[in-house]
């Protein structure tokens, strides 16, 4: 998918290098010099420029009909927001949010804007490839996107106050056709709305529109004269008042394009066009989420409106210092701030500086020494005459500065033309003078004749010039040596900073490319969550390092203490098992499995622990039977004995040591041994001491045998490692008079998968211990509880729909340990890649849940389809080459399809269109079987989950 970029001239041409983006993928370029385009006009010329560098000997119809692109219009004078107008808005950082996890020190406003659009081009038909966007907005939702329909012209919109819709463009769609656009409006009265109100909605145009390529060419032959040159032409006052069924523009072939409107579901729009903007958008956003729990660090401002970042600052802040926005900067002791300052670019120095309210000061490095020196006023435009009353230069108009400083308008270019234009910014090497000029400007007093003389005898650059000169290179140098200052700062103050909230896999590459060493392990009394952080921040950095070792040494440190604190939370609650069996009974206990519907991932820790999981599933049972089975009896010796009749193994144990090796992997008996760890026969989950296992059987009053039957394949992918595990605790809890209720068995399960270093979330033994469909939500925290809610079986018991839930067995396994270890790492760093896929599959459980509420089956069969593209999404191996043949197959028969658990082989789901496509399904595998273990499964819902009864 590529991304097309508008930027002013100089930002483009070390654009790539400076942010780490493939050339591949990013194509930039700036508007033509000297030529106002408006956003339809900057759009041809951007979309032929790309042409033109990429596939010049192209037909371009066959060019832009090749994929999907977005572009994002970053480029403009920026004149309301000068402290980011030589880099472009795009490039704006914004601070890291203090409710988020996996954010970066080095983000942009193009970076967190990208995520949203990339998911809206990958949801977007075939037919809509072009999605143009604003690169001075930052638009988030943390809600489902819709469906997108088919139309030549589909623009998001947001539910907006009448009041804030007058300062935007609109769309109105009549109440009866709320999707179809009637007319755009422009800044529309606040009497227009409410005239149109009661036949119509209104949406606010956030910027976000995708083009079909009939409406691309359109746009484009729109944005030219008859010449073929381009003219200024607007993709929102004079394209978009030509859309509708009622069009405010009369063009007969811009009027037949068909245009549907979406409001953007749970939308959140930020501006970053102005000065004052960027600090109130970054101030919302930082308090979109006020509840503390949510808040992972615990430093308090002394006021919420003060944002620093690849800072070195050496004075307090205080409760009078509000609107404050330092970045790329060093403040030192000398410096006194107030309010409403931004103080961008200031290199390292040891001046003594009084900023006014209201003052702003951006420093520019120009050329390889020089740098220049940029006050401005909060509220200022840099627009219009120089010497007009109107014109405001830090907050008063240009003329009054001037005689404040015993100048006339005549040492400005003889006093005309666009402030814009006017060479007001003085260029000098020396820090000294920079001072001292800088003073003279923005201080009161303006007889400072040494300040004066500076600034007269200084080549000055106008803020036009300064957009050309700038080194970019230079300037990110600059930023890059503040943040790593500011890594060693936030490292060692992690307790109250966003350290450990950062995307470590990024922190990791950037204290490796920086030469910082890695940081000290945490001492035990630290948060155990960011213990566990810090130990694989030290792993990856090591791994980067070539340090092999270390590493790994490292990542089993953060896995141990992700155990033991999972382990912890039961550990205090000490068991006294009591024999309950008759001497010749038999305990008997059954699960079905489990197939994942939506969610699978978010239960699985750590990052269930911080941020809680939703996940919907069904347990299910296989030919009729339940699939996992235990037995349990008594017997006469004081030993354990143990076997499994599908593994044809035996084992009997005589001793706590051989029960404590329970984490020996690929042992057919390591989870029986873990469950009786756990219900207390071991020493450190037993209420009561005895001095051999032996001793403590004879108190039990009997030994036992223990038989288990896994009638189903391994790596199946259906839970049947973890439901084993919650179908033998349950036995045991029975035959033990332990009383657990069936959420204190699948709480137990969570804990023996810890002890087993297997990992894995809670959703399998939930899944099959409760019966039925259910959405499964969890909160954060170590101790996991899932609050279960039934959803309605119709869409699998009704005579309609039945037939059309197929199960297939690949004969194609795969070990779901070592695909939980890659991902689970890269949840331990709060990458920002698996963070943001697993808050979607988040998202995606509760849109599944609704679908099954409503019982609409062809909606349900294409979210099972989404379930198989998120799990593609966060592992790539999830769908192997023989997988994807036997997909191949029966695609065009299926609503959906999906690998249940973590993919890679096991069993195939799939959700037929109709009985007859089941038919044909059936048919097809049943002809073309990929190997001898091939099988069509029969499934139906299990009505109870976990059973146990006595013989």
């Amino acid at each position: 998918m590529k991304k097309l970029l508008s930027l002013p001239q100089n930002a483009v041409d070390n654009y790539h290098e400076l942010h780490g983006r493939s050339r591949n993928e990013w194509f930039c370029t700036s508007d033509p010099k000297e030529k106002r385009l408006g956003s339809g006009s900057g759009t041809t010329w951007l979309m032929e420029e790309c042409h033109r560098n990429e596939a010049a000997g192209t037909d371009f119809d066959t060019w832009l009909a090749a994929e999907k692109r977005i572009l994002i219009h970053a480029g403009g004078q920026s004149r309301r927001l000068p402290a980011y107008a030589v880099t472009g808005k795009a490039g704006l950082p914004v601070p890291v949010f203090r409710w988020a996890r996996g954010q970066r020190l080095q983000q942009d406003l193009i970076s967190l804007q990208l995520a949203l659009y990339e998911k809206i081009m990958m949801l977007a038909p075939d037919s809509l490839r072009t999605f143009i966007v604003s690169g001075d907005v930052l638009i988030r939702t943390e809600m489902a996107l819709q469906e997108i329909p088919e139309a030549d012209v589909v623009c998001y919109g947001l539910w907006a106050d009448s009041s804030l819709a007058t300062r935007h463009g609109v769309f109105s769609a009549r109440r009866d056709r709320p999707e179809v656009l009637e007319r755009m409006m422009q800044k529309p009265s606040l009497k227009e709305l409410e005239s149109l109100s009661h036949s119509h909605f209104f949406l606010m145009d956030i910027g976000l529109w995708l083009l079909s390529d009939r409406a691309v060419k359109l746009l484009m032959e729109r944005s030219k004269k008859e010449d073929g040159s381009l003219k200024y032409y607007d993709l929102y006052s004079d394209f978009g008042p030509a859309l509708g069924t009622h069009p405010k523009i009369k063009d007969k072939e811009i009027n037949k394009l068909s245009v549907k409107i979406m409001p953007l579901l749970g939308g959140e729009f930020y501006h970053y066009g102005t000065t004052r903007e960027m600090i109130s958008s970054t101030l919302a956003i930082q308090n979109k989420v006020c509840d503390q729990r949510l808040i992972m660090h615990r430093k308090i401002k002394p006021n919420p409106a003060i944002f620093t970042q690849n800072a070195d600052i050496g004075i307090p802040f205080t409760e009078e210092n509000h609107n404050i926005w330092i970045e790329n900067s060093c403040i030192g002791s000398g410096w006194s701030i107030s309010s409403d300052n931004v103080i961008t670019g200031v290199p390292v120095n040891n001046w003594r500086m009084v900023v006014p309210e209201g003052i702003c000061i951006d420093v520019v490095p120009v050329g390889e020494q020089k740098y220049a020196v940029r006050p401005y006023g909060m509220e200022d435009l840099f627009k219009g005459e120089i010497g007009s009353p109107a014109t405001l230069w830090m907050g008063r108009p240009v003329t009054q500065w001037l005689n404040e400083r015993g100048m006339d308008i005549t040492v400005l270019q003889g006093g005309t033309g666009d402030i814009q234009h006017c060479r007001l910014f003085p260029c000098m090497e020396s820090l000294q003078k920079m001072e001292m000029v800088l003073k003279w400007m923005i201080g009161t007093d303006g007889a400072d004749d040494e300040g004066r003389q500076i600034w007269l005898d200084s080549q000055k650059l106008s803020a036009d010039e300064l957009m050309e000169r700038a080194s970019l290179l230079r300037l990110y140098e600059q930023r890059e040596k503040f943040r790593r200052k500011n890594y060693v700062m936030l490292e060692r103050n992690f307790e109250k900073s966003i350290f450990y909230q950062l995307d470590l896999s990024d922190v990791a590459k950037d204290y490796s490319f920086m030469g910082l060493p890695p940081p000290e392990t945490l001492s035990p009394m630290a948060d155990e969550m960011q213990q566990i952080h810090n130990r694989m921040l030290r792993s990856r950095i090591f791994s980067l390092q070539g340090d092999a070792a270390k590493a790994d040494t490292e990542e089993q440190e953060a896995f141990k203490l992700l155990r033991n604190a999972m382990a912890e939370a039961v550990e205090n609650m000490k068991r006294t098992p009591r024999l309950s069996a008759l001497p010749d009974q038999i305990v008997w206990g059954r699960s079905p499995v489990r197939i994942d519907l939506a969610g699978g991932w978010t239960d699985t820790p750590p990052f269930s622990l911080y941020s809680g999981g939703n996940v919907v599933n069904a347990a299910i049972e296989l030919n009729g039977q339940q699939p996992l089975q235990v037995y349990i009896k008594p017997c006469r010796e004081y030993q354990i004995v143990m076997r499994s009749i599908d593994m044809g193994a035996m084992e009997t144990v005589e001793s706590y040591e051989e029960l404590r090796d329970y984490r020996r992997l690929g042992s057919p008996f390591s989870i029986p041994k873990a469950a009786l760890a756990l219900c207390g026969f071991i020493p450190e989950f037993s209420a009561e001491r005895y001095c051999s296992l032996k001793e403590q059987l004879q108190a039990f009053g009997s030994g036992m045998e223990l038989t288990l039957l896994a009638a189903i394949p391994a790596g199946s992918g259906l839970g049947t490692s973890s439901i084993l595990a919650s179908t033998v605790l349950g036995a045991l809890n029975d035959f033990c008079g332990l009383q657990w209720t069936k959420q204190g068995i699948c709480t137990n399960t969570l804990v023996l998968e810890q002890l087993l270093t297997s990992g894995g979330g809670w959703q399998d033994q939930y899944g099959g211990v409760f019966h039925g469909v259910k959405m499964l939500q969890s909160e954060r925290g170590f101790m996991q509880k899932p609050q279960i809610g039934w959803l309605p079986d119709f869409l699998f018991t009704d005579g309609a729909y039945r037939s059309c839930h197929l199960l297939y067995y690949t004969g194609i396994t795969r070990v779901a340990k070592s695909i939980l270890g890659e991902i689970v790492r890269g949840m331990f760093l709060n990458s920002a890649n698996h963070l943001s896929i697993l808050n979607d599959i988040k998202v995606h459980a509760t849109e599944m849940a609704d679908c099954i509420q409503t019982g609409d089956f062809e909606r349900y069969g294409k979210l099972v389809l989404k379930t198989w593209e998120q799990k593609k999404m966060i592992d790539s191996g999830t769908n192997t080459p023989d997988v994807e043949k036997i997909i191949a197959l029966i695609r065009d028969y299926t609503l959906g399809y999906q690998l249940p658990g973590a993919g890679g082989g096991g069993y195939l789901y799939m959700v037929a269109k109709d009985p007859d496509a089941a038919g044909h399904i059936r048919r097809i595998l049943n002809e073309y079987r990929p190997n001898d273990k091939a099988r069509f499964v029969d499934m139906e819902l299990s009505g109870k989950g976990f059973r146990v009864s006595r013989s």
